[in-house]
């Protein structure tokens, strides 16, 4: 008998678990709901513009970094593959529309690389991060090589050679 009575215990206490996570009482059949709740919406990367030294007012990335172009890009595609993307990562798109800050929206599109993913592009040109710049304002990609920019507010690359960087290309 003791053993009947832990296993109507048991049963009870299962049947309360199902019961439970059954019916959420919103639903006017009594069966089960289909609950739709909206996700919130994707996130695209966000671009600003930002006071960086010499340069002037230039467009960074959401975390304040500055974005570059690359001179053997041309409209709509990148050429910047390899060992370039270890010391030039490129400026992803997201998956929803990109945030914009003090930029016109029309220099704003999105070229797709090789392998399919999405970059941010400025004026048709794809846009870039430099690995040496550490933090917000850094702006050590100026003319490295001869061939990468920083990119004006007004979506134009500059061209304004330091002093010196120290840095060789990519």
């Amino acid at each position: 008998m003791k053993r009947m009575g832990i296993v109507i215990g048991v049963l009870a206490l299962g049947l309360a678990g199902l019961t439970a996570c059954g019916d959420d009482g919103d639903s006017a059949s009594g069966g089960t709901s289909s609950s739709s709740s909206s996700a919130p919406a994707a996130a695209g990367a966000k671009l600003a513009t930002a006071d960086v030294g010499s340069l002037g007012k230039v467009i960074v990335d959401g975390n304040g970094r500055t974005v570059y172009v690359f001179d053997k890009d041309v409209s709509g595609k990148s050429n910047c593959e390899g060992d370039c993307l270890a010391k030039w990562p490129v400026v992803a798109a997201g998956d929803g529309t990109p945030q914009l800050d003090g930029i016109d929206a029309s220099l704003v599109s999105t070229v797709t690389r090789s392998d399919g993913s999405k970059q941010l592009a400025v004026g048709g040109l794809p846009i870039y991060l430099f690995a040496s710049d550490t933090k917000a304002g850094d702006a050590k990609g100026q003319a490295v090589g001869g061939v990468w920019w920083v990119v004006g507010a007004d979506g134009k690359k500059i061209t304004t050679q330091p002093s010196s960087n120290g840095n060789s290309g990519y």
